[in-house]
């Protein structure tokens, strides 16, 4: 190859400057010989072959010296075409060699690579006939993006020819293996993954899968199990579900918060979950384990292992110390093939519960016996499971009977039989139609009407485990009772519609509920409008233009629709027309008013000229009594002069009297004291009506008032031939009183006591102590008092003799009343028991009194 770069050189040297000197030609000489040389060397180089670098080395000295002399006689331009043309020759024949050589080697290459190429075809259709010769499908990736090339018997596998079903998984596989196989072949494809794995097929084949990268490649073979494998495969499917089943109880049973267990036949524990682990303390199942803590104590461990030993499982509810507390556990344990396992339920709430409940029952029980509803309850197997007293009473069943739980069919079979059921003429398909409420979702209501005029409501419920509730309801008197208030509203509706008196009621929302033909004539309404139930609202606006004042509505309204403060009133309502109404209203229990208005037009005008009437009277009497009190308070000051002479004349110092004159001095003076009495009283009634009386409180002696009373009656019951008998009786003692007006209320009674007893009979005083009053009573022995003067015997100057020898102007009783209302107290007069009077006078406690004088 150096050749022609040195010929290139040598051209490139001899197109060079032509005019150079002879040394110059010798130098190009000597170059050109230089270049002949290489030349012929490279000629022979190459015409040799691979001739090696010594023979070269051998062969150049002697070359250069016998070959090449004659040349170097040559000029330089022979030399350098010589040269060319000798590299052009060697080079041709170089290239020949070489070609003839590279031909021979490539024909025994491409035999060799035909040769290889039937053996690897033929290894191919060997591997591809042992691929086939087995039930067996193999995929293979070469390129992520391009189709997967399948070989083999697809639809030996897939039931279908198309061979792109063998990777429609779930199509053939059963959906666990469909799932698995799915998540592998991703990972295989993405990552590299090999995998191995035994897959179930939708008709219970099984197919052995295995999926390894190959080069640049991933394949997946598919391979149908026969024989031992398919057993071993169907064994490890067995396995795999089995474990995958243990997995998943045993994970339920540590997911659960109760506590559960394995143990050994020695009894000593082998797997316990948390629950268990947590019952006793350990901090989890596997410490429970190492250091086998007991969940039972050894009571409950010594009945588990004696029904181990009986071949029976355990069950029994135990009290369990659980975390520390004491809990009710009902626990289960049961032998296996290698010990015991066991579950304990916490049953704390449960038995608490039942407890409850059964006192639930109880209650229920002596409720239901405690109401007047006949109640009876069927199960689900027709039986009667309960009954309250009320049904048997009803039905008059025996006892015996229901103890014994007759059926439903039973029941009614005996109640027909006695009458106590309705008369139906077919009673079978009527008894059907009554159990259908064991087939039935919602309750329904029955009306029994029994021979003899009974009435039952009967409901039949449903219960919801099953069986009827059936509840009897005798309305026999509700029915009645509704006809009898139905024909009772009917009677009050036209007894309102014949008062003369407006009524109507309101309800609690204000509406007119009700009102008689009186209120709509009364305020000329229609009946249309009153039809409407109108609101009070609109009821004052169409009444206000005939009332004068309209401030009366306003309180009707605030009574009707108030909440608060809902008690009677009474109102006067006056009308532009002159008419006058009195109106009340009255809260009604149900929230509701009634409202009645009454026409006193005349009344009011009658009572109006009796008012200014007695008001003329009242005017009068306060000028009489006035003039009276004038008068008697005139009177008194001579008649004192008078009493005070006669006493003088009477007087044996003054000088002496003749019978006769003392006789009329004696006679002065007993008139005179008579009219001073009377003008005494006359003066303290006028004190009293005037209210100046003022009560001089103290304690007041029951007896000592007694006596003084007694003493200035004295001379009076020695005229008559009189007795006076005083019985202070329990009343011994002191009370709160003015003494003053007690002994004058006293003697006022005996007076006129006194003056109505017949000669020779006896005056009684008594007295008597009584829940803290005491009461005084004056009972004679005279006429009595007639029914028609006893409300008037305290009016002032009513006087009666009943055919007595009592004379008076009547004032002793009326200041007696008078005396006896400022303390507060009370008087009465009745006939006696045998005849005669009897004045009873009470005084009030020593409050009571207090009160009364203030």
């Amino acid at each position: 190859m150096a050749q022609p770069a040195g010929s290139g050189a040598a051209i490139e040297v001899a197109g060079g400057n032509r005019t150079s000197g002879p040394r110059t030609r010798r130098r190009r000489s000597a170059s050109a010989l230089s270049l002949v040389t290489s030349a012929l060397s490279a000629a022979v180089l190459w015409a040799g072959g691979v001739s090696g670098a010594a023979a070269q080395t051998a062969i150049a000295p002697s070359a250069g010296h016998s070959l090449f002399a004659p040349l170097a006689a040559l000029g330089p331009d022979v030399l350098i075409g010589l040269a060319l043309v000798l590299g052009l020759i060697a080079f041709a024949t170089t290239t020949a060699i070489v070609h003839v050589r590279f031909r021979r080697l490539a024909l025994e290459r491409e035999t060799f690579a035909f040769g290889e190429i039937s053996r690897l075809e033929a290894q191919i259709e060997e591997a591809r006939a042992l691929l086939l010769a087995e039930p067996q499908i193999v995929v293979v990736w070469r390129d992520p993006a391009a189709e997967p090339e399948i070989i083999g018997n697809t639809p030996a596998f897939t039931g279908v020819a198309a061979p792109g079903r063998i990777l429609a998984f779930g199509a053939w596989l059963a959906p666990s293996s469909a799932r698995e196989i799915e998540s592998a072949v991703d990972l295989l494809r993405r990552r590299g993954a090999p995998f191995a794995t035994t897959l179930a097929t939708q008709d219970d084949r099984h197919v052995e899968a295995d999926g390894r990268p190959v080069g640049s490649a991933v394949i997946l073979r598919l391979r149908d199990i026969t024989g031992v494998r398919l057993d071993y495969a169907r064994l490890h499917e067995g396995y795999r579900a089995l474990d995958a089943e243990s997995s998943a109880v045993r994970a339920l049973l540590d997911a659960l918060a109760v506590p559960a267990w394995v143990g050994d036949a020695a009894g000593r524990l082998l797997w316990a979950n948390r629950a268990y682990a947590h019952a006793v303390e350990a901090r989890d199942g596997a410490d429970a384990v190492a250091r086998d803590l007991a969940l039972l104590d050894k009571t409950g461990r010594d009945q588990a292992a004696q029904a181990r030993a009986e071949g029976k499982p355990f069950a029994a509810r135990l009290p369990v110390v659980v975390a520390g507390s004491r809990r009710v556990l009902d626990v289960q344990e049961v032998s296996t093939t290698e010990g015991t396992a066991g579950i304990a339920l916490d049953a704390t709430e449960a038995e608490a519960v039942r407890v409850e409940l059964a006192h639930v029952i109880g209650a229920h029980r002596r409720t239901l016996d405690q109401l007047a509803t006949a109640v009876a309850i069927f199960g689900a197997d027709q039986r009667l499971v309960f009954h309250n007293a009320a049904y048997a009473s009803l039905f008059e069943l025996d006892p015996t009977f229901l103890d014994e739980r007759p059926t439903d069919t039973a029941t009614l079979d005996r109640l027909r039989a006695a009458r106590r059921l309705p008369e139906q003429a077919d009673f079978r398909v009527w008894r059907d139609e009554l159990h259908a409420a064991y087939r039935s979702l919602e309750p329904r209501e029955h009306w029994w009407h029994l021979p003899g005029g009974r009435t039952l409501r009967v409901v039949t419920a449903p219960n919801p485990e099953g069986g009827v509730t059936y509840l009897f309801d005798e309305v026999t008197e509700r029915l009645a009772l509704e006809s009898r208030f139905n024909s009772l509203t009917r009677i009050q509706s036209e007894t309102l519609d014949a008062l003369a008196e407006a009524v109507a009621v309101f309800g609690s929302d204000g509406r007119l509920g009700l009102s008689n033909s009186a209120f709509a004539r009364m305020w000329k309404l229609e009946p249309a409008v009153l039809k409407r139930q109108p609101h009070i609202d609109l009821v004052a606006e169409a009444c206000d233009p005939l009332t004068a004042d309209s401030v009366v509505w306003t309180r009707l309204r605030a009574a009707v629709t108030g909440i608060e403060a809902r008690v009677p009133t009474e109102f006067r309502l006056e009308r532009t027309d002159g008419s006058v109404f009195d109106g009340s209203t009255q809260p009604l229990p149900d929230g509701g008013t009634l409202v009645t208005l009454r026409d006193v037009t005349d009344s009011v005008h009658v009572e109006r000229a009796l008012v200014d009437r007695n008001e003329a009277l009242v005017a009068a009497d306060h000028l009489k009594s006035s003039f009276v009190s004038h008068v008697s308070y005139e009177l008194r000051s001579p008649l004192t002069t008078i009493i005070g002479f006669a006493q003088l004349l009477d007087d044996v110092a003054i000088g002496p009297l003749n019978t006769k004159q003392r006789a009329y001095v004696t006679h002065i003076t007993e008139s005179s004291a008579a009219l001073l009495a009377i003008i005494n009283d006359i003066l303290d009634l006028a004190t009293i009506d005037a209210g100046t009386v003022a009560l001089e409180l103290g304690d007041v002696d029951v007896r000592t008032a007694m006596q003084a009373a007694a003493e200035g009656v004295r001379d009076r019951l020695a005229e008559g031939g009189l007795r006076l008998a005083i019985e202070p009786g329990n009343a011994a003692g002191t009370f709160r009183a003015d003494a003053k007006r007690v002994r004058q209320i006293l003697y006022n009674l005996l007076s006129n006591a006194v003056g109505f007893a017949p000669e020779g009979s006896t005056v009684t005083l008594s007295a008597e102590r009584r829940d803290g009053e005491v009461m005084f009573r004056v009972r004679d022995l005279g006429p009595g008092i007639p029914p028609e003067i006893g409300e008037r015997v305290f009016d002032r100057f009513e006087s009666h003799t009943a055919g007595s020898r009592h004379r008076g102007v009547g004032l002793g009783l009326s200041i007696v009343r008078a005396l006896m209302a400022l303390h507060g107290g009370s008087v009465a007069i009745a006939p006696a028991p045998g005849g005669g009077t009897l004045v009873t006078c009470i005084f009030p406690a020593a409050g009571a009194g207090r009160a009364a004088a203030e």
